[in-house]
Order: C-alpha cells, then structure tokens, then sequence
C-alpha cells in the first residue's frame, strides 16, 4: 500500500535530520520525501495503514501531516 502524506518539512535539511527517526518508525518500510511538490510529499510503502501511529510520532517532533487521497 502506497501512502502520501502534504507534510511541513520544507528543506532537504529538515529532512534528513528527521531520517533516523522516521528510519526507526519505519523500519518495515521504503519512504522518501518529494519536497520538489508543493506539497513536500511524505510517501511511504507500507504493509498496513500506519497514519494514525506517524502522525502521533511525528507531532512530537514539531511535523504536521496530512494524508492525500490517491
């Protein structure tokens, strides 16, 4: 199941300070982030429906998300 996330981060700086953790939590899974889109996507490949467990994970961090529809 493929995932896409609008998100807040905003540089390639932010993103990869955000790697390891987002790594962690997704250990299972093959992500990337489109900050090219207007949007600065989050996608994920994931076996299940992680949106409301990365949304709670990623709040802590300061990141907003919101999921796109297909």
């Amino acid at each position: 199941m493929i995932l896409v996330y609008k998100t807040n981060i905003d540089s390639k700086s932010k993103a990869k300070q955000l790697q390891p953790k987002l790594d962690k939590l997704l250990f299972d899974c093959t992500w990337n982030f489109d900050l090219e889109d207007c949007d600065n996507i989050l996608r994920i490949d994931a076996e299940h429906d992680i949106t409301t467990v990365l949304k709670k994970a990623l709040n802590q961090f300061g990141i907003e998300i919101q999921e796109l529809p297909d």
